[in-house]
């Protein structure tokens, strides 16, 4: 007690009220989880960005491993790409028809893409419309199957068996000489160097889609863009076109993911893919372009905010 009136500390009550407090006021806690929600609201958004930008590099690569298949493809087949069957469909599963003309019909080379075959972005499907079709090549005809993908979403193929799932879509004028459907394909099949043709940066082979290929895009204006970020290409539909396979997904950014004829890959602005080189009598100048004096308000309204070419 003596040490207490020394230090100026009174005896009896006095001293209990001096007691220093063992716990946070409400106003001290209330503080602390005001600063814990700021620290989130910062960082959240960047590790959101981080892990979208790390997820566009690991789909830069699978496409970059489908260069160098294709690639080598090409080398030990006099810069000719498959052409036999479906080449699209049956590349995404991995496999394609030998072209020894004396092979068994059912002949397949086998490689392995299970990894590549989708975007980290779009790795499940999305079951988002129905698409239906046939081809006809070298004789044979095969029907086809299955659902559409989406932005987030993987496309579905069922028929031909067994069910698989991709968010890749090749240029499949690639596979035909790249010339036009308006033409016939039984003189070009084949016969294109494609190790040797000019101007290889700017013709697109494999893209981030909705569906397995596109091979419809043989209009005068090029390719109408699609009147809504998710609309799939469906005749009649006011503003849909073949392009909306490619450009209805803004799944990097106002960007896809691409694979060029020169086993380069990158990103591509969703209005840039209207000034590629697509098939041999394609306008890379059309009036979806600057040079083809397209306004502002041409776009529909989701795509008059991205980047002009």
């Amino acid at each position: 007690m003596k040490a207490l009136c020394r230090m100026g500390i009174p005896r009896g009550e006095g001293a209990s009220a001096r007691t220093i407090p063992l716990g946070f006021t409400l106003v001290e806690l209330l503080v602390v989880v005001a600063i814990i929600a700021i620290l989130m609201a910062i960082t959240v958004p960047t590790l959101s960005r981080v892990r979208r930008q790390a997820r566009g590099v690991v789909c830069q690569a699978n496409l970059r491993q489908w260069g160098m298949t294709l690639s080598m493809y090409a080398q030990n087949n006099d810069g000719h790409l498959p052409s036999r069957g479906i080449p699209e469909i049956w590349l995404l599963r991995g496999a394609f028809l030998l072209e020894d003309p004396n092979a068994p019909q059912d002949s397949l080379h086998q490689f392995h893409t299970r990894d590549i075959a989708l975007c980290p972005m779009a790795n499940k499907p999305a079951r988002f419309g129905r698409f239906v079709g046939t081809r006809t090549r070298d004789g044979q005809t095969m029907s086809f199957e299955g659902t559409a993908g989406s932005t987030f979403g993987a496309w579905e193929l069922t028929v031909p068996t067994p069910v698989f799932h991709a968010s890749y879509g090749f240029n499949g004028f690639v596979f035909s000489g790249l010339s036009t459907e308006q033409r016939s394909l039984a003189d070009v099949l084949g016969e294109v160097d494609v190790l040797a043709l000019k101007g290889a940066a700017r013709i697109p082979v494999l893209v981030d889609a909705v569906e397995f290929s596109l091979r419809t895009a043989v209009l005068e204006d090029g390719g109408s863009p699609p009147w809504h970020e998710f609309e799939r290409s469906e005749g009649g539909r006011p503003g849909a076109g073949p392009m909306a396979h490619f450009c209805c997904i803004n799944r990097h950014n106002e960007a896809v993911n691409g694979l060029f004829l020169d086993w380069s890959v990158r990103r591509i602005g969703l209005k840039e893919l209207w000034t590629l080189k697509w098939y041999r009598e394609y306008d890379t100048s059309g009036r979806w372009t600057r040079a083809g004096g397209v306004k502002p308000e041409d776009w529909p309204k989701w795509m008059r905010r991205l980047k002009d070419y």
